[in-house]
């Protein structure tokens, strides 16, 4: 099995990196793995830690119909170039972790995509320099009020709610090119999204390249390489399960966000 870096926070309120181990301890890492984090002599027991999202990105870039079918099943053609979006990073929340139904919309969707962890500096690669830049891969849920991306026009709030980026549970290194992509709903047995990773129009070296001849990535950054054909509507109490062949699978459950009142 391939080592799996985590992001934790103890009973005690710190916040550590480290690998999880098979007996399901943690042996922490000085900084973060990207940044040549090192083990340490300290471990956390099972039970002892909550597991975060394992990385807290600058920025989120997101990249909008990198599928031929999904491109096709909303009704446009596939991008020329790649489209790019943000999110905000406090979109981000973890595996297990509630995601929010706003007041605000009336149709909120499921998006499964593979996430590219950043692991250094990177500004106008080539895709063959980007390829090293790619530190590790994890899975995302792109969340989306589609009703207010509709409405809008652009994606800004559409995309933006806190929680609307449930990313995890853990890095790793190495990804087969082909290993599957799957979204289920509930506990239906059979699921709404399923892809192998290299049907993607453009690759993760390509994205990163192009990505940074715009903007800065920095070490933690996230990019979300877009999800396949499937996507649908959640509602208030579904769990949603992205899995990705090679890495895990990442749950979340959808509950009412409250409308919060501003002065």
């Amino acid at each position: 099995m391939a080592q799996r870096y985590v992001r934790v926070k103890t009973a005690q309120g710190q916040t550590y990196y480290g690998l999880l181990q098979l007996t399901r301890s943690i042996q922490v890492l000085d900084a973060p793995p990207w940044l040549q984090g090192q083990p340490t002599d300290l471990e956390l027991e099972p039970g002892s830690y909550q597991l975060l999202a394992p990385c807290a990105p600058s920025k989120i870039v997101a990249v909008g119909k990198n599928y031929i079918d999904h491109a096709a099943e909303m009704g446009t053609p596939v991008p020329q170039e790649p489209l790019l979006f943000l999110k905000p990073p406090t979109t981000v929340t973890s595996a297990n972790q509630e995601i929010k139904f706003p007041p605000q919309s009336q149709r909120l969707d499921y998006e499964g995509e593979l996430a590219l962890v950043i692991g250094d500096r990177c500004v106008d690669c080539t895709p063959a320099e980007a390829q090293a830049k790619i530190w590790g891969y994890t899975i995302a849920n792109d969340v989306t009020a589609r009703d207010l991306q509709r409405k809008d026009g652009q994606w800004t709030r559409a995309k933006g709610f806190d929680t609307f980026c449930p990313l995890g549970p853990w890095i790793v290194r190495e990804l087969s090119p082909g290993a599957r992509l799957q979204t289920f709903l509930n506990d239906a047995a059979e699921p709404v999204q399923s892809t192998s990773i290299d049907r993607m129009v453009f690759p993760p070296e390509f994205l990163v390249s192009y990505i940074s001849q715009v903007m800065t990535l920095l070490p933690g950054d996230v990019i979300l390489t877009g999800t396949p054909k499937g996507v649908g509507p959640m509602q208030i109490g579904d769990r949603v399960r992205v899995e990705i062949e090679g890495i895990g699978h990442l749950e979340n459950t959808v509950v009412t966000r409250s409308a919060s009142v501003t002065m």
